[in-house]
């Protein structure tokens, strides 16, 4: 589900979002016997029909912008808040407060599995997620999309073989392939960059570069030092449930090491 577009962004904005807050209300599964439910009322009734539901708080007054051209790395140790972030800004989850505003369509990927289906092959899942992704094209045009990006995957015979038999990097392959294979406004990867060679990786780049050109922005979750040294110009920390950097991916690598206290720029961290 994509948010609805938005044309009182400023000129050259593609993306805003403000004040972003959401939490998650937690669910304790308590063994309790009857006695102890006995003792508990008689001790403090209001207390026990009124039982305060605790929340966890995932993201915290999360503000920034994206322009035209803008490649942003988003970057947090696990559970800071980076997928339920860019789960927000494609309206997969409704935020508590704040506000996301996008000018034009955007496209996000969580998970090179969603809509495959393992037993059929490469080539037949390609075909089922194009027309998943671009349901508006007519069957001519998916046709020739499926075509150019299985080529591009380079998977040759692999294409006619189960899926379920892919390695990561493999199913990386085949489902950016089909994902880039036509421009959005704004386009957001979540780790899928992350399991593909690097030769595909140094590919992939050349072919977003160009997407970049039809397209607006990109946002990349991702752990990866030389993945974001090569794709992005940007970088967003997310620490705490806060945005603890934005600006230059450099000094955020720098930054994100210095916070985490362990070194992610010789190369790919957990």
């Amino acid at each position: 589900m994509n948010p609805a577009a938005t044309s009182d962004l400023p000129s050259g904005q593609i993306l805003s979002v403000r004040d972003l807050s959401l939490s998650f209300r937690l669910r304790y599964y308590e063994q309790r016997t009857m006695r102890g439910v006995f003792v508990e009322m008689a001790r403090n009734p209001l207390g026990a029909l009124l039982k305060s539901k605790d929340r966890l708080h995932v993201l915290h007054n999360v503000s920034f912008s994206l322009k035209k051209g803008d490649r942003l790395a988003v970057m947090g140790v696990n559970g800071s808040g980076k997928t339920s972030l860019c789960r927000c800004i494609a309206s997969m989850l409704h935020p508590d407060s704040g506000q996301v505003r996008i000018a034009g369509s955007c496209r996000a990927v969580f998970d090179a599995g969603v809509g495959v289906i393992p037993e059929l092959t490469g080539r037949e899942n390609a075909s089922l997620l194009a027309s998943l992704l671009y349901p508006g094209d007519s069957p001519d045009a998916l046709q020739a999309l499926v075509d150019e990006a299985t080529r591009f995957s380079e998977l040759d015979h692999f294409l006619d073989v189960p899926y379920e038999t892919y390695s990561l990097g493999m199913k990386a392959r085949l489902f950016l392939s089909v994902v880039t294979a036509k421009p959005a406004d704004l386009l957001i990867l979540d780790e899928v960059y992350d399991n593909t060679d690097r030769f595909f990786q140094k590919k992939m780049t050349e072919r977003l570069m160009n997407f970049i050109q039809s397209a607006k922005a990109v946002i990349f979750v991702t752990h990866s030092a030389d993945v974001m040294r090569q794709v992005c110009n940007r970088a967003l920390i997310l620490h705490q449930s806060r945005v603890a950097f934005d600006g230059d991916i450099q000094d955020a690598i720098a930054a994100y090491d210095s916070l985490q206290g362990r070194s992610l720029s010789g190369g790919t961290g957990a």
